[in-house]
């Protein structure tokens, strides 16, 4: 097994080269199990013989050992997809989360594609990440490294590389300056005057189902996913409960091609106890649903969802576009901030519940998070808040008493 050492492409004399042509070497690594055939590896661009020798000793040591990986020249545009169709198949993932990876697939793909795949170092990698850090925000880029991580991770399982060139990579995150910290490290939400003005707004200037949806959205601070697919046999009218176990998917706003798939995650899972008013709300929907289904006969999509359309496609669930627009409309015409959107309002029922003094730990459980740190930014800030009330309260007392 023992390789034959040569100076690659040398046209001197071989007693003495003087074209500086680098050392090779080729070796035998067994026979091919499936035609018997010898098979051969050659390494070149050594300096010296005894560079080669090395490298030819190290090789021949991970032969005898049983760890020798055959590198494959697969390139990165066609292991990238086998990548993640096995992904896709390994986990229950929602649509949704593998629509995100295919597209951070896509961002890679402009530096990697034609390029074999084991062929990739450490500094490209590392130039691909330099400079979709100046394309993007910080947060998009992490997820194209996550999910850069995941393939050469799988791609070293496969033995189609020998080491992962994702390694020792970093993301440079830029510095930001002191105003752009205060804006973007607390989320928006609304104050509860605000809130109020907004469904008051909606009960008196709202589409139909306006007000039932943000009064359903700002009390439980559910996603709007889970809200646009709930059905009627999610709530317990006896217990004044609501059963968040499904969510909706739909990636191209079509429809009657909707998906519902499982929630974000095991902890979304929930059962959210409402006020009365909330339970009244849906009693008298129902019963306007009802008479609609009556008229509409078999035209009418009945499965059972709150939310549904009322014109085209009857009966389908309500569009999270069509909410979100709604929801635009409605602050327009209270004169609030526009660029809130459904989501606020989770926000909003999380920053409303710290300042009624409920606990991290139970804001947490009724939104569906085991782990949150938007929730937790949110707690800090309006308990933070409070403190600082107490304590100019009593230094208020204090003085008071001179």
């Amino acid at each position: 097994m023992k390789g034959s050492f040569y100076r690659r492409n040398c046209t001197c004399d071989r007693r003495r080269c003087t074209c500086g042509a680098k050392w090779a070497f080729t070796i035998d690594i067994g026979r091919d199990p499936k035609t018997g055939k010898r098979r051969q590896r050659q390494r070149s661009g050594f300096r010296t013989r005894n560079e080669a020798v090395k490298a030819e000793t190290e090789l021949l040591y991970e032969i005898n050992q049983g760890t020798y990986i055959e590198e494959k020249k697969t390139l990165f545009k066609d292991f990238a997809p086998k990548w993640l169709k096995l992904y896709s198949n390994s986990a229950n993932l929602k649509p949704g989360t593998i629509r995100v990876r295919r597209h951070e697939i896509d961002k890679l793909m402009p530096y990697f594609s034609y390029i074999p795949v084991k062929d990739i170092t450490t500094n490209m990698y590392q130039d691909a990440l330099d400079n979709l850090i100046e394309k993007y925000a910080y947060n998009t880029v992490k997820g194209i490294n996550r999910t850069g991580r995941m393939i050469f991770k799988k791609a070293i399982e496969l033995e189609v590389i020998r080491r992962d060139p994702t390694e020792f990579t970093t993301i440079k995150k830029q510095q930001e300056t002191i105003e752009e910290l205060e804006e973007n490290q607390i989320p928006k939400y609304m104050e509860k005057e605000e809130l109020y003005l907004f469904l008051e707004t909606a009960k008196k200037h709202g589409l139909e189902m306006d007000y039932l949806i943000f009064l359903i959205l700002s009390y439980t601070g559910m996603r709007i996913g889970e809200l646009v697919c709930l059905k009627w046999n999610d709530i317990n009218f006896d217990e004044n409960t609501i059963r968040i176990i499904k969510t909706y998917y739909n990636e191209k706003n079509n429809t009657v091609k909707y998906q519902l798939v499982l929630p974000k995650t095991k902890g979304s899972i929930r059962t959210i106890v409402v006020e009365d008013m909330v339970i009244e709300e849906l009693k008298k929907h129902q019963a306007t649903q009802k008479d609609m289904i009556k008229q509409l006969g078999d035209v009418y999509y009945d499965e059972g969802f709150i939310f549904r359309k009322t014109e085209r496609q009857p009966g389908y669930p309500m569009l999270i576009k069509t909410v979100a627009n709604r929801m635009k409309r409605l602050l327009k015409i209270a004169g609030l901030n526009q660029e809130l959107t459904p989501h606020s309002l989770r926000h909003t029922h999380t920053s409303l519940l710290a300042e009624a003094k409920v606990g991290l730990e139970e804001i947490m459980d009724r939104l569906g998070h085991t782990e949150d740190e938007t929730t937790r930014i949110i707690y800090l800030h309006v308990t933070n808040e409070l403190k600082k009330e107490a304590s100019q309260k009593f230094g208020k007392l204090m003085r008071s008493l001179k």
